[in-house]
């Protein structure tokens, strides 16, 4: 298992020192019915990503490439400007919103090497205070989690494009922006569309 501050990118990649949630921690691991990939992932009970997408180097090194500002706009409400943030775990986006002070972090998490199945391993040690597997987002498998910080209008959710890759989505939502009330739902959403560019990249 790699180091909790090398699993837990998120704060880093968002800087930020707290990470969202909106999901009670207690729920059961889903069980994988696909064989292990040739890496040995995946692991700790972790589902397995089996359409991974492989090429994902453009919105690696631009991830506001991920999602247009007209998409963006659609799908959360008018983008002010956005950011790229070169983090040790990745290089994040942030798109800001006119509706202050809504943002929403997205980004691959390149530094962590185990995708979900870290997460599933964290889960599994008792260190993550909210851990809840969702529905498939276009077919892939995600997370709700946190590891401290939860609260109205954030969440952090993970989805797993390849067995040894996530993509990371946190919206950070005011009780004025719509969203307030399910900041996953926004999420799932966001990373619907970044999922449909990344395949078609």
């Amino acid at each position: 298992m790699r180091p909790t501050a090398t699993i837990m990118t998120l704060a880093t990649l968002a800087s930020i020192a707290l990470l969202g949630g909106c999901a009670d921690k207690k729920t059961n691991d889903p069980t994988s019915t696909s064989a292990p990939s040739s890496a040995g992932l995946p692991t700790a009970g972790a589902p397995s990503v089996t359409d991974p997408i492989t090429n994902t180097k453009s919105v690696e090194s631009d991830p506001c490439s991920a999602i247009s500002a007209d998409e963006m706009t659609a799908i959360a409400g008018k983008v002010k400007r956005t950011r790229s943030e070169d983090m040790t775990a990745g290089i994040a986006c942030t798109w800001v919103f006119e509706l202050s002070p809504n943002t929403i972090n997205a980004g691959l998490v390149t530094a962590n090497k185990d995708g979900l199945n870290a997460l599933y391993a964290q889960h599994a040690a008792g260190s993550l205070t909210t851990f809840k597997p969702v529905d498939p987002i276009s077919g892939y498998p995600a997370v709700v989690y946190a590891n401290g910080g939860e609260g109205k209008g954030n969440c952090t959710l993970a989805i797993g494009v390849r067995n040894d890759l996530v993509y990371n989505v946190i919206p950070r939502l005011s009780n004025e922006h719509p969203s307030f009330a399910d900041p996953c739902g926004l999420a799932t959403k966001v990373a619907a569309a970044a999922i449909k560019n990344l395949k078609g990249a």
